[in-house]
């Protein structure tokens, strides 16, 4: 048993890649976030810098990407809103099995995710463009939910495969 768990182990730079490429993605957005909000409080303040009328709507943009690529990378890290208040009356099975239905509920919801969010941003999305940006579509607007959604399965699976793990190699150990 131990040398399937070994074998599945080797896809884990998959995982530590995905992640590391999320993170990376959200720094870069935190930087333009930061420096378009920036650059538009001084065009309303400082009179010989212009006020770009599309920073509002690609601050907002970049934050909703920000948001839930975020929310994903918390569930890597075991960072996401958990209630634990009750765990230490609960048997540890009870708490196992509370846990992989979590995963395993947060990865349906991460399916939907890609799934509907795929086809909001294609259908919806490919109809509007941005206000301020008329050449620009919505697409951009909704496409991070299906971006967050792959990243969510990838790393639920992940989660699950360690219940799993966990499980059957304390097994082993015990015998």
């Amino acid at each position: 048993m131990n040398g399937i768990f070994k074998a599945i182990d080797k896809i884990k730079p998959l995982y530590d890649g995905t992640y590391n490429v999320m993170l990376f993605i959200c720094k870069i957005l935190l930087i333009a976030d930061i420096c378009i909000t920036g650059f538009a409080v001084a065009g309303r303040h400082i009179p010989f810098i212009p006020d770009p009328k599309w920073s509002e709507e690609v601050v907002l943009t970049l934050m909703s990407y920000m948001a839930v690529l975020s929310g994903a990378l918390a569930i890597r890290r075991k960072a996401h809103i958990r209630m634990t208040a009750f765990d230490k009356y609960l048997p540890s099975g009870v708490i196992k099995f509370l846990d992989i239905l979590n995963d395993v509920l947060v990865f349906a919801l991460a399916v939907v995710m890609l799934v509907v969010g795929w086809k909001y941003a294609v259908k919806i999305g490919s109809k509007g463009s941005y206000f301020s940006m008329p050449k620009v579509s919505r697409f951009w607007m909704y496409f991070p939910i299906p971006v967050a959604g792959c990243a969510m399965i990838i790393f639920e699976l992940e989660a699950i495969y360690n219940h799993i793990k966990d499980i059957f190699v304390k097994e082993v150990k015990k015998q």
